[in-house]
């Protein structure tokens, strides 16, 4: 195994340490200066955006590591997250697929797994729902909400260097963890050979992103690690879905805000905007510490920040895997967290900058009455 984890961490950093110096005088792997000037953009030079390349390579050697018994499944499943790959990476070319397109490709991608595999999600701790699950045409429109909206998921976080990669890799070595607790010995192999495979990735990315995850990375992400967290629920009955969330809890908590901020300000649920999670306390480094022109900074710590609040929740996932109302408590806690920062995050940060400015003022006047 320890082999095999060396083997993808090893190929995930050549394939991303190849193509970002081929992108340095690649104009078709290093995006175009329409990137630079879009509304969520938080770096300042043309980088490539196909570190989804390395992400898959990876998957696809893994699956000549995965375990016998579940071998041809999970080679089902990778031939049905082709489809999502392909188009995420025709977007990261420059081809211009639309958000709705990259959201129909992973409906798409979720309907190819429940047909090729025959399973869908068939319970979530929620009275009254479950019962209902179990015929298809409950249980398959909820299973692609939750699959196809994590994906878009981590599209959304993947907004500064290493938050997205460092949440795919925490996520995937909680989920072996809770596999392991719950005997499900498959999954615990398949998580830690798609944390490797990040990893190496990651090492390219973080501190500086020399490369991007770009969309063909973050949806792949996304839609593997939902996949990954249902069949834990499918074959771990001890498992609790409340755990399984904790363990995703940052792409569903900035998806849910993103769709309340979006809907309170009548805008397209689909329109990109400046006000993650991430983007909020990157500007906050800017303004409050480091400075404005300091953006190559403030992009890495910002992830370094928030690294305690993303990994929070999965150790929580781990320890509460079997335990449904203490996940259940533990996911409206850490709701509460997430979203009562953000509301007093703009404050925090007016009342720094007032308080700054009149330090400023103050400084400024005592140096006029010394010159006098």
């Amino acid at each position: 195994m320890e082999s095999q984890i060396i083997i993808l961490v090893s190929l995930a950093f050549v394939i991303s340490a190849t193509i970002a110096i081929i992108g340095r005088n690649s104009p078709r792997l290093s995006g175009n200066a329409q990137h630079l000037s879009s509304v969520q953009c938080s770096h300042r030079r043309l980088t490539p955006r196909v570190g989804g390349i390395a992400i898959f390579a990876a998957l696809g050697v893994s699956m000549f590591f995965a375990p016998v018994s579940i071998s041809s499944q999970y080679m089902l499943f990778m031939a049905a997250t082709t489809l999502l790959f392909a188009v995420g990476l025709l977007e990261d070319l420059g081809f211009d697929i639309s958000p709705r397109k990259r959201l129909l490709a992973a409906i798409g991608a979720g309907l190819l797994v429940i047909g090729l595999l025959g399973v869908w999600l068939q319970r979530t701790d929620v009275p009254g729902l479950d019962a209902l699950m179990r015929y298809w045409f409950v249980g398959i429109p909820i299973t692609l909400l939750v699959t196809a909206g994590m994906a878009n998921g981590f599209n959304l976080i993947d907004g500064v260097n290493g938050l997205a990669s460092m949440t795919a890799i925490v996520g995937a070595v909680a989920m072996s963890m809770i596999a392991d607790q719950a005997g499900y010995h498959e999954m615990v192999q398949l998580a830690k050979l798609l944390a490797a495979g990040v990893f190496g990735f990651f090492l390219v990315n973080y501190p500086f992103g020399r490369i991007f995850l770009g969309d063909a990375g973050a949806y792949t992400l996304g839609f593997v690690l939902s996949w990954f967290g249902i069949a834990i629920l499918l074959n771990a009955p001890e498992a609790s879905p409340w755990a399984i969330l904790l363990v995703l809890f940052w792409p569903v908590a900035d998806t849910l805000l993103a769709i309340y901020r979006r809907s309170r300000r009548k805008l397209d649920a689909m329109m990109p905007d400046r006000l993650h999670f991430h983007q909020m306390v990157m500007r906050a480094m800017e303004i409050c510490v480091l400075g404005r022109n300091n953006r190559h900074l403030a992009n890495p710590l910002t992830t370094l920040v928030l690294a305690p609040f993303v990994i929070s929740p999965p150790v929580a996932g781990v320890m509460f895997w079997d335990q449904s109302i203490l996940s259940f408590l533990s996911v409206i806690g850490f709701s509460i967290l997430f979203f009562g920062l953000y509301a007093v995050m703009p404050f925090l940060i007016q009342r720094f900058r007032s308080f700054s400015s009149f330090e400023a003022f103050s400084a400024s006047q005592a140096f006029q009455r010394k010159r006098e």
